[in-house]
Protein backbone atom coordinates (compact mmCIF):
# COMPACT_ATOMS: atom_id res chain seq x y z
CA UNK A 1 0.00 0.00 0.00
CA UNK A 2 1.17 3.52 -0.86
CA UNK A 3 -0.37 6.54 0.88
CA UNK A 4 -0.85 9.71 -1.17
CA UNK A 5 -1.48 13.18 0.23
CA UNK A 6 -3.17 15.28 -2.47
CA UNK A 7 -2.83 18.96 -1.64
CA UNK A 8 -4.86 21.53 -3.50
CA UNK A 9 -2.72 24.59 -4.22
CA UNK A 10 -3.09 27.70 -2.10
CA UNK A 11 -5.26 30.66 -3.07
CA UNK A 12 -4.03 31.92 -6.43
CA UNK A 13 -3.45 35.58 -7.25
CA UNK A 14 -5.96 35.18 -10.11
CA UNK A 15 -8.64 32.66 -11.07
CA UNK A 16 -8.74 30.18 -13.97
CA UNK A 17 -10.92 32.65 -15.87
CA UNK A 18 -8.51 35.56 -15.26
CA UNK A 19 -4.96 34.31 -15.91
CA UNK A 20 -3.28 31.18 -17.26
CA UNK A 21 -0.53 30.67 -14.66
CA UNK A 22 -0.76 32.87 -11.56
CA UNK A 23 1.28 32.35 -8.43
CA UNK A 24 -0.18 32.57 -4.94
CA UNK A 25 -1.58 35.69 -3.37
CA UNK A 26 -0.71 36.63 0.25
CA UNK A 27 -3.49 34.41 1.62
CA UNK A 28 -2.28 31.51 -0.51
CA UNK A 29 1.26 31.92 0.77
CA UNK A 30 -0.01 31.80 4.35
CA UNK A 31 -2.09 28.72 3.52
CA UNK A 32 0.95 26.99 2.02
CA UNK A 33 3.02 27.69 5.15
CA UNK A 34 0.26 26.30 7.37
CA UNK A 35 -0.10 23.19 5.19
CA UNK A 36 3.66 22.61 5.34
CA UNK A 37 3.57 22.92 9.13
CA UNK A 38 0.77 20.30 9.30
CA UNK A 39 2.49 17.85 6.94
CA UNK A 40 6.09 18.36 8.12
CA UNK A 41 5.95 15.56 10.74
CA UNK A 42 5.08 13.02 8.00
CA UNK A 43 8.37 13.43 6.19
CA UNK A 44 10.50 13.90 4.52
CA UNK A 45 8.44 12.36 1.73
CA UNK A 46 8.76 12.73 -2.02
CA UNK A 47 6.85 15.73 -3.36
CA UNK A 48 5.27 15.85 -6.81
CA UNK A 49 3.76 19.03 -8.24
CA UNK A 50 1.95 20.22 -11.28
CA UNK A 51 4.16 22.43 -13.47
CA UNK A 52 2.02 25.51 -12.73
CA UNK A 53 3.33 28.32 -10.56
CA UNK A 54 0.59 28.12 -7.92
CA UNK A 55 1.41 24.48 -7.17
CA UNK A 56 5.15 25.13 -7.17
CA UNK A 57 4.64 28.06 -4.77
CA UNK A 58 2.44 25.87 -2.55
CA UNK A 59 5.06 23.12 -2.38
CA UNK A 60 7.94 25.52 -1.63
CA UNK A 61 7.51 25.70 2.18
CA UNK A 62 7.41 21.90 2.40
CA UNK A 63 10.46 21.60 0.14
CA UNK A 64 12.30 24.01 2.44
CA UNK A 65 11.35 22.10 5.61
CA UNK A 66 12.29 18.74 4.15
CA UNK A 67 15.29 20.02 2.15
CA UNK A 68 13.83 18.23 -0.84
CA UNK A 69 13.13 19.39 -4.38
CA UNK A 70 9.73 18.48 -5.75
CA UNK A 71 9.46 16.55 -9.00
CA UNK A 72 7.32 18.27 -11.60
CA UNK A 73 4.71 15.96 -13.11
CA UNK A 74 2.66 17.41 -15.98
CA UNK A 75 0.04 14.64 -15.63
CA UNK A 76 -1.20 16.17 -12.34
CA UNK A 77 -1.56 19.61 -13.93
CA UNK A 78 -4.65 21.69 -14.51
CA UNK A 79 -7.46 20.33 -16.68
CA UNK A 80 -6.52 21.26 -20.26
CA UNK A 81 -8.65 24.00 -21.76
CA UNK A 82 -9.39 24.10 -25.50
CA UNK A 83 -9.08 27.89 -25.61
CA UNK A 84 -6.68 30.63 -24.54
CA UNK A 85 -9.12 33.44 -23.72
CA UNK A 86 -9.46 33.42 -19.90
CA UNK A 87 -13.14 34.44 -19.84
CA UNK A 88 -14.05 31.77 -22.40
CA UNK A 89 -12.04 29.22 -20.38
CA UNK A 90 -14.07 30.05 -17.29
CA UNK A 91 -17.35 29.52 -19.09
CA UNK A 92 -16.08 26.28 -20.62
CA UNK A 93 -14.90 24.99 -17.21
CA UNK A 94 -18.24 25.75 -15.56
CA UNK A 95 -19.93 23.51 -18.14
CA UNK A 96 -17.41 20.70 -17.72
CA UNK A 97 -17.61 20.82 -13.92
CA UNK A 98 -21.42 20.51 -14.00
CA UNK A 99 -21.19 17.36 -16.12
CA UNK A 100 -19.96 13.76 -15.95
CA UNK A 101 -16.78 12.21 -17.33
CA UNK A 102 -18.64 9.82 -19.61
CA UNK A 103 -20.05 12.86 -21.48
CA UNK A 104 -16.64 14.50 -22.01
CA UNK A 105 -14.65 14.48 -25.25
CA UNK A 106 -11.88 11.92 -25.66
CA UNK A 107 -9.06 14.37 -24.89
CA UNK A 108 -10.50 15.05 -21.42
CA UNK A 109 -11.13 11.36 -20.80
CA UNK A 110 -7.48 10.73 -21.68
CA UNK A 111 -6.35 13.54 -19.36
CA UNK A 112 -8.38 11.91 -16.57
CA UNK A 113 -6.69 8.56 -17.28
CA UNK A 114 -3.28 10.27 -17.21
CA UNK A 115 -4.00 11.82 -13.80
CA UNK A 116 -5.01 8.43 -12.42
CA UNK A 117 -2.05 6.71 -14.06
CA UNK A 118 0.43 9.17 -12.58
CA UNK A 119 -1.00 8.64 -9.09
CA UNK A 120 -1.15 4.86 -9.42
CA UNK A 121 2.49 4.80 -10.58
CA UNK A 122 3.81 6.35 -7.35
CA UNK A 123 5.80 3.72 -5.45
CA UNK A 124 6.25 5.48 -2.11
CA UNK A 125 4.11 7.63 0.18
CA UNK A 126 4.08 11.00 -1.59
CA UNK A 127 2.72 14.53 -1.29
CA UNK A 128 1.13 15.58 -4.59
CA UNK A 129 0.41 19.30 -4.98
CA UNK A 130 -2.22 19.63 -7.65
CA UNK A 131 -5.54 21.20 -8.66
CA UNK A 132 -9.27 21.13 -7.85
CA UNK A 133 -10.35 19.00 -10.83
CA UNK A 134 -7.37 16.62 -10.61
CA UNK A 135 -8.20 15.90 -6.96
CA UNK A 136 -11.80 15.28 -8.00
CA UNK A 137 -10.52 12.84 -10.64
CA UNK A 138 -8.77 10.79 -7.95
CA UNK A 139 -11.71 10.88 -5.52
CA UNK A 140 -14.21 10.10 -8.28
CA UNK A 141 -12.22 7.09 -9.45
CA UNK A 142 -11.77 5.86 -5.87
CA UNK A 143 -15.51 6.14 -5.23
CA UNK A 144 -16.73 5.00 -8.66
CA UNK A 145 -18.37 8.41 -9.17
CA UNK A 146 -18.66 9.62 -12.79
CA UNK A 147 -19.30 13.26 -11.85
CA UNK A 148 -16.50 15.65 -12.79
CA UNK A 149 -16.89 17.34 -9.39
CA UNK A 150 -17.97 15.30 -6.37
CA UNK A 151 -16.61 17.69 -3.73
CA UNK A 152 -14.95 21.09 -3.37
CA UNK A 153 -11.49 20.76 -1.80
CA UNK A 154 -10.47 24.02 -0.17
CA UNK A 155 -7.17 25.72 -0.91
CA UNK A 156 -4.32 23.79 0.77
CA UNK A 157 -6.67 21.05 1.96
CA UNK A 158 -5.18 17.56 2.06
CA UNK A 159 -7.08 14.62 0.56
CA UNK A 160 -5.63 11.24 1.52
CA UNK A 161 -5.80 8.20 -0.74
CA UNK A 162 -4.13 4.83 -0.72
CA UNK A 163 -2.91 2.94 -3.75
CA UNK A 164 -3.77 -0.70 -3.11
CA UNK A 165 -3.72 -3.56 -5.60
CA UNK A 166 -3.56 -1.15 -8.55
CA UNK A 167 -6.54 0.92 -7.40
CA UNK A 168 -7.14 4.20 -5.59
CA UNK A 169 -8.92 4.00 -2.23
CA UNK A 170 -10.18 7.14 -0.52
CA UNK A 171 -9.02 7.44 3.08
CA UNK A 172 -10.13 11.00 3.83
CA UNK A 173 -11.40 13.95 1.84
CA UNK A 174 -9.70 17.25 2.41
CA UNK A 175 -11.49 20.15 4.07
CA UNK A 176 -14.33 21.31 1.89
CA UNK A 177 -15.33 24.93 1.79
CA UNK A 178 -16.93 27.41 -0.52
CA UNK A 179 -14.01 28.15 -2.79
CA UNK A 180 -13.49 30.14 -5.95
CA UNK A 181 -12.35 27.95 -8.84
CA UNK A 182 -13.28 30.21 -11.71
Amino acid sequence: MVRLYLVRHGKAAASFSEAPNPGLDATGTTQAEAMAERLAPLGPLPIVTSPLKRTRDTAAPLEKRWRFTARIEPAVGEIPSPMEDPAARGEWLRGVMASVWSAQPEDLKLWRQDVAGALLALQRPTVVVTHFVAINVAVGIAEGDDRVVSFAPDNCSVTVLDVEDGALRLVRRGVERATQVL
